[in-house]
C-alpha cells in the first residue's frame, strides 16, 4: 500500500519542497492550503518538478480551526506539520503569532492521535534551540533550548519555542511518535515568486539595502535538504523522539555577500564590503525594529551538532550552494 502523508503549509518554501521530495519518493501527498483558489496554480508548478503529480491532492485547513484537521488527516499514514505563522514584520502583540503557532500544533497533534497516526514530523527551528543564549562557540545540540526569559526575544522565536515545547508535552501524554526538524536559516531555490520571508536576506544584499552589514552570522541549510530530512525523520525508526538540527555551515553576512559577489559579479556595486561596527549597530537598533531583534546576536558564532541527522543518512549540500541556487532563483524570477 502506498503511504499518504498530510503536509500542512504545502504552499510554503519548506512545504513545497517537501511535497516534491515525497512525490519523487513514491508517496501520495495531501497538502493543506488556507484557500483552495491556489490549488490549480500550485499543481501546475509542482508538475514541473515531479512525474508523480497524480498522487497530489489538496484540502483546505486553518491552523486555528480545531474541527478541520480530523477530516484532513483521514486516510493518511503520516503527518508533516510544517505550517506556522511567519510575519513579514514582527507584531506589537506577540500573541498574534504565538497563539496560532501553539494552538495549530496542538490541533494537528490531537487530530493525529485521534486518527491513529503513528508518527508526526514537526517543523521547528534553531530559534527554539539557541536564541537569546550566551554560548560563546559551544557546540549547540538537541539538548539546548531557548530560554524564554532571555531579554529581546522576538515573537517569532517565542512562537517556535512555545509551539515545540507544547508538542513534546502533548506526545508525552500517550500521543503519537514525534520527530522535530530544527532548521537554521533556510536558503536554496524558490519554486515561484511567492517565496515567503526565507530568502529576504539575499534580497536585502542583492538590492543594495545594506551599504554596510552588521556583524551577524547564520547557520545555513538548503531547503531541499530540509525537505529530505523531513522524509528521513518519518522513514527511519530510530528518529522517533528526536530533535534533528538542520544546518551545514555558519557564515557571517559579509561572507554571504562575498559568495554572491563571486558568483554574480553583475551585482558587485550593490553588495556590501564593510561591516557595521557593533556600537553603531546597537545605536541604530534603537530606531530600527528588525535590527533591534538581532542586536543580541552581534558577534556570536553559533555552531550546531548535526550528527543525529547524519546518522539517519542525511547528506546536506554546502552553504555556498544554498546561497547561489537561492540567488539564481530570485534573479530568474526577476525579484532582484
Amino acid at each position: 500500500m502506498t503511504e499518504k502523508i498530510l503536509v500542512t503549509g504545502a504552499s510554503g518554501f519548506i512545504g513545497s519542497h517537501t511535497v516534491i521530495e515525497l512525490l519523487n519518493h513514491g508517496y501520495e501527498v495531501r497538502g493543506t492550503l488556507r484557500n483552495l483558489d491556489r490549488a490549480e496554480p500550485l499543481r501546475a508548478m509542482f508538475a514541473k518538478h515531479t512525474d508523480n503529480i497524480a498522487a497530489l491532492e489538496f484540502v483546505q485547513a486553518s491552523l486555528t480551526d480545531a474541527h478541520c484537521w480530523l477530516a484532513a488527516i483521514e486516510g493518511c499514514t503520516g503527518v508533516f506539520h510544517i505550517a506556522s505563522p511567519v510575519p513579514v514584520e514582527q507584531p506589537d502583540n506577540a500573541d498574534e503569532i504565538i497563539v496560532p503557532a501553539r494552538e495549530g500544533t496542538l490541533n494537528v497533534l490531537q487530530a493525529a492521535k485521534t486518527a491513529g497516526i503513528k508518527r508526526v514530523v514537526l517543523t521547528s527551528s534553531v530559534a527554539a534551540v539557541s536564541s537569546g543564549q550566551q554560548h560563546a562557540g559551544e557546540l549547540l545540540t538537541a539538548n539546548h533550548w531557548t530560554d524564554l526569559q532571555s531579554p529581546g526575544l522576538t515573537p517569532y522565536v517565542m512562537s517556535k519555542t512555545i509551539a515545540e515545547r507544547a508538542a513534546w508535552d502533548f506526545v508525552a501524554q500517550d500521543g503519537p511518535e514525534l520527530v522535530t526538524v530544527n532548521p537554521a536559516m533556510v536558503l536554496g531555490p524558490a519554486l515561484e515568486s511567492d517565496y515567503g520571508s526565507s530568502l529576504e536576506v539575499l534580497i536585502i544584499l542583492l538590492t543594495g539595502q545594506f551599504p554596510m552589514v552588521p556583524q551577524l552570522g547564520l547557520g545555513i541549510v538548503d531547503v531541499r535538504d530540509v525537505a529530505s530530512l523531513h522524509r528521513l525523520a518519518y522513514e527511519q525508526p530510530e528518529a522517533a523522539g528526536q530533535r534533528l538540527i538542520a544546518s551545514n555551515g555558519f557564515l557571517w553576512f559579509k561572507d554571504i555577500a562575498t559568495v554572491l559577489r563571486q558568483h554574480f559579479p553583475q551585482y558587485d556595486a550593490k553588495l556590501p564590503r564593510r561591516e557595521l561596527p557593533n556600537f553603531l549597530a546597537r545605536l541604530m537598533a534603537r530606531f530600527n525594529k528588525p535590527l533591534a531583534s538581532l542586536v543580541n546576536d552581534l558577534g556570536k558564532v553559533k555552531l550546531y551538532d548535526i550528527t543525529p541527522a547524519q546518522q539517519l543518512g542525511w547528506q546536506p549540500r554546502s552553504a555556498e550552494e544554498a546561497i547561489v541556487d537561492g540567488a539564481q532563483s530570485l534573479i530568474d524570477a526577476k525579484v532582484v
